[in-house]
């Protein structure tokens, strides 16, 4: 992956890069912590497409719309929010995996000398814990959850105030990640934007997200696709 332009090193400062369906594969996390919820409350599991199609809008929104999903009473919500702190706790990082490519590309994009933040709509409670356990803290700066800030994405704001943390503007601070979410995001804040496509983009392609670019792998990003 060339991470050089004609004129000597490409312009951009900093990279912003997402977590789930990004740069690990979390879905049988979910799945066990959401259906060990479940199971205490007496209500059917949720299947691992539903978890696809609804993991990336925080917390809050998977925990409602799984009780939807299982026709529950959404009064179950704060019963059920309380378990899955529990739960998820417990099951963080175990029944997860880091894509293919994902540390290399790391390493490829701080060899470039790239400031990396993550920002995720995950909790900042789990996000740092799973970095650590499937050793890719090393990378990043800094780390935002989706409790971090007043909004989460596809909220501009995340990324504002991530590059103000990293010291970047945001034409010149790329986001990666592997849903509209993140494009949409991007788009607001004025930042480039590349997106993954084996992620959860809500059952979507990734492609119909509007991103300067799609990449199979992080390792196969070629900067000069984004300037």
């Amino acid at each position: 992956m060339p991470l050089r332009g004609d004129a000597g090193p490409l312009q951009l400062q900093a990279a912003i890069i997402d977590l789930d369906g990004t740069m690990v594969d979390t879905v049988g996390d979910f799945e066990a912590a959401l259906n060990a919820v479940l199971g205490e409350l007496a209500l059917p599991p949720v299947d691992r497409g539903f978890i696809e199609r609804t993991v990336g809008k925080g917390s809050e929104h998977l925990i409602r719309s799984t009780l939807a999903q299982v026709g529950a009473d959404a009064g179950l919500y704060p019963q059920a929010w309380a378990l899955y702190q529990q739960h998820y706790r417990v099951m963080n990082g175990r029944h997860s995996a880091v894509y293919p490519g994902v540390t290399e590309g790391l390493r490829q994009l701080t060899a470039a000398g790239l400031k990396l933040a993550c920002l995720t709509n995950k909790p900042t409670a789990f996000a740092r814990p799973l970095l650590v356990a499937k050793g890719l803290d090393g990378f990043f700066s800094v780390v935002f959850g989706g409790d971090a800030f007043a909004r989460k994405k596809p909220d501009p704001l995340p990324l504002l105030r991530t590059c103000e943390a990293l010291g970047s503007t945001p034409a010149r601070t790329l986001m990666v990640g592997d849903s509209s979410n993140d494009a949409r995001a991007a788009r607001a804040a004025g930042c480039p934007v590349v997106l993954v496509s084996y992620g959860y983009n809500h059952g979507e392609p990734a492609e119909a997200a509007g991103a300067d670019a799609v990449i199979a792998r992080l390792d196969a990003l070629d900067l000069r696709s984004v300037l």
